[in-house]
């Protein structure tokens, strides 16, 4: 007979429900019809264009793991942790959380990963493509990658001497967020967003918005191109982790190619120790491998890929936790 305890912890660990409703209640927009006075399931159902008898058992589910409270029959309010599923911008709880958007797209993946784990990659490869087909998609992922972005860049502000750098290429730049504050940061600084079409129109627009046109310039494509030259240092900040080690190589001889003998390549990515069991950690590894193929790697393992596309380690230098900041020069 299992012991009991330990049963019930991992029946919990592995229970679907909880989180299923809480992406439901996200994508329906439940909380932000709460806040906006809809009290009553009728009318939470109406705003949200759903069945009553169906959402009334969600509402249910969220009240007792707290995340609403029951004031009567059919009649709701937010707790706290309910007050966090409203709307707040880009990267905000609610937007992860939502069914629709490119975080959730990815989180649901994890279906697969039964079949990944059988195979060894992902069943259904990311086909980045279809961002630029779905322009509300695209833009989902391009606003969640600029919160990230956003967040790391004092990091690499502060964690790399930029002064001798004349114009950085930021390949899979997104919408032009981390080179925006490198450029309004280094005022002597030029650079390059390369990246699909769609966070180009963004990087343009948002450019020009920071008035800093004149300085930069953008260039729709993809990294498996051949790469705009001319850049004192090429950048790749989180864009390795995304692609197996054979794609991560061809993307760094791109940079390699790109760059020449007197240029740069810049990787900042979070390192992996082989040892580190944090389930943070092991977690994002199962979802690189389920989503896209990639995964966490070691500064060592990272150096290796490197050396596969002609470059060798210069430095590898710490930034802000989980930040590691890997410079690479063409093998001379």
């Amino acid at each position: 007979m299992a012991d009991a305890p330990w049963a019930s912890k991992l029946m919990d660990m592995a229970e679907l429900t909880t989180p299923m409703a809480i992406r439901v209640a996200a994508t329906l927009r439940v909380a932000d019809h709460i806040l906006a006075g809809a009290t009553d399931v009728d009318a939470i159902a109406e705003l949200a264009g759903v069945d009553p008898g169906g959402l009334i058992r969600v509402l249910r589910h969220l009240a007792a793991i707290e995340v609403l409270r029951a004031t009567g029959p059919g009649r709701f309010e937010l707790t706290d942790m309910g007050k966090e599923l409203c709307e707040q911008g880009p990267g905000d709880p609610r937007s992860w959380l939502d069914i629709t958007t490119a975080s959730s797209r990815a989180d649901l993946a994890l279906f697969g990963l039964l079949d990944a784990v059988r195979i060894g990659r992902p069943v259904t490869t990311q086909d980045w493509g279809d961002l630029d087909s779905d322009a509300e998609l695209s833009d989902s992922f391009d606003d969640q990658m600029a919160v990230g972005a956003a967040a790391k860049a004092p990091a690499l502000i502060e964690g790399y001497d930029w002064s001798a750098v004349e114009h950085v290429v930021d390949v899979g730049g997104g919408n032009g967020t981390l080179l925006v504050e490198l450029l309004k940061a280094h005022p002597h600084l030029r650079g390059t967003v390369v990246d699909r079409p769609n966070p180009i129109r963004s990087a343009v627009r948002r450019l020009a918005a920071e008035g800093l046109a004149d300085r930069a310039a953008t260039s729709a494509q993809s990294f498996f191109d051949p790469l705009p030259t001319g850049g004192t240092v090429y950048l790749l900040s989180g864009v390795l982790h995304d692609w197996p080690d054979a794609d991560a190589a061809r993307i760094l001889a791109r940079c390699a190619e790109a760059a020449g003998a007197s240029g740069r390549v810049l990787v900042m990515e979070s390192l992996v120790d082989p040892d580190d069991m944090r389930p943070s950690t092991t977690g994002m590894d199962l979802m690189l491998l389920v989503v896209t193929g990639g995964g966490a790697r070691s500064a060592d393992g990272l150096t290796a890929i490197a050396a596969t596309a002609g470059l060798e380690p210069k430095a590898v230098s710490p930034l802000r936790p989980p930040h590691s900041l890997l410079e690479f020069t063409a093998r001379s």
